[in-house]
């Protein structure tokens, strides 16, 4: 299991912008501090927490962040209009779109996704598979 994944970034408030336009509606809340911005889903008291947690943080090696090619980080949606509604408030949030939300014909006839980069570069997806939703070939 995942425990965690962090970004980097070298403007932690352009990233906070960015996550915080999309990440509360997934259920992630925030808590700032000198190292980031760490976000994590709630769990109840005397239960273990739900992973995974997502932290933005300034590299520690004290260098420029920079995106990893080939990585990207993926958070599900409720359901296809989450997917749209959320790529949108991220894209107004300072992103960029690498892929509108849609369906992809290389994946399954249920999986809708949209893409961006956050402004570091960061590859992030939005997707909903969501079986009760119209699917690509219906």
């Amino acid at each position: 299991m995942i425990a965690y994944v962090t970004v980097g970034s070298d403007d932690i408030d352009r990233a906070k912008r960015f996550y915080s336009a999309f990440l509360p509606a997934l259920g992630y809340g925030l808590e700032e501090g000198h190292e980031g911005l760490s976000y994590a889903l709630p769990a109840e008291p005397g239960q273990s927490p739900v992973l995974p947690d997502f932290y933005v943080k300034p590299p520690f090696d004290g260098r420029s962040a920079s995106a990893g090619n080939g990585c990207m980080v993926a958070f599900e949606a409720r359901n296809q209009q989450q997917v749209r509604d959320l790529h949108a408030a991220a894209l107004s949030a300072g992103g960029t779109d690498e892929g509108q939300p849609g369906f992809r014909a290389a994946y399954g006839s249920d999986f809708y996704v949209g893409y961006l980069r956050d402004p570091q570069g960061n590859k992030i997806a939005l997707f909903s598979s969501n079986p009760n939703e119209p699917g690509r070939d219906g």
